[in-house]
């Protein structure tokens, strides 16, 4: 499970002494924690079960990458290139824990898979297609550069 291989990381890091990775880790860490206590309520209330917990994780990390990826740019657009340096290191250990992103031939493969299964064919059927790609691949699929796919797929 990936969280095993977080906390099994966090271990290595301060076995190694290696603070940068380990305060990332550590960071991994406190925001599975908060998503953790998120679905706690609605599970109380019966609202539904708890998600795969890869699938959560793996949810959690592209959102963390994302953040990073956004602060960099901030980061190197006002000159504060040393802030920017210590998001991209914490991007780079988010990232080694990431599944590896599919490619884009295969990505276009499986939205004409998808096309055919579902039978869309024009514009208007792209919320179809996006949600049964996500569904799908989602944890391993960037979806803001699928949604250009999808929308080229359905007008060609």
């Amino acid at each position: 499970m990936l969280r095993d291989s977080i906390k099994a990381a966090q271990v290595t890091a301060m076995k190694g002494g290696d603070k940068t990775r380990l305060n990332a880790v550590r960071l991994i860490l406190a925001k599975l924690k908060d998503r953790d206590i998120e679905l706690r309520p609605s599970l109380n209330q019966g609202a539904g079960k708890l998600p795969d917990d890869d699938a959560l994780v793996v949810e959690v990390l592209q959102k963390m990458a994302k953040q990073r990826r956004e602060s960099i740019a901030l980061y190197q657009q006002g000159g504060r290139n040393e802030l920017a340096a210590i998001e991209e290191a914490e991007l780079a250990v988010i990232d080694s824990f990431l599944p590896q992103k599919m490619s884009e031939p295969d990505t276009r493969a499986a939205i004409e898979l998808i096309k055919t299964d579902i039978g869309a064919y024009e514009m208007k059927d792209m919320g179809r297609v996006m949600a049964e790609l996500k569904a799908r691949h989602g944890p391993v699929l960037d979806m803001s550069k699928a949604s250009g796919l999808v929308k080229a797929a359905l007008t060609a």
